[in-house]
């Protein structure tokens, strides 16, 4: 059974930075894409990045762009999200995400994901 589990979340100020974590486990993930999504009060959930576990392809929401990066550690099972320059509009539940369809052209879609984790709050105070 697949299990994503996201740490990191929390209150930081207008420009700051946090560092999400999601550990995986249940399957060997090589072939999947992992994403973060995030789902603000009263709004759709929403893509922010994808990383193709395989190839290393990285996937960006236009939003984010240039102050979040996406990366993963093979031997942890493990993504991150590096978030910098936090802005108000950031404050949102981030969420992790695997899609185990290789080569999927819809890893922006979060119908595209089966397996979702918890969720952890951010919060970017202004």
């Amino acid at each position: 059974q697949v299990q994503l589990v996201e740490s990191g979340g929390g209150l930081v100020q207008a420009g700051g930075s946090l560092r999400l974590s999601c550990a995986a486990s249940g399957r060997t993930f090589t072939s999947y894409v992992m994403g973060w999504f995030r789902q603000a009060p009263g709004k759709e959930r929403e893509f922010v990045a994808a990383i193709r576990w395989l190839s290393g392809a990285i996937y960006y929401a236009d939003s984010v762009k240039g102050r979040f990066t996406i990366s993963r550690d093979n031997a942890k099972n493990t993504v991150y999200l590096q978030m910098n320059i936090l802005k108000p509009e950031d404050t949102a539940v981030y969420y992790c995400a695997a899609d185990p369809r290789v080569g999927s052209p819809y890893l922006r879609s979060a119908f595209e994901y089966d397996y979702w984790g918890q969720g952890t709050q951010v919060t970017v105070s202004s």
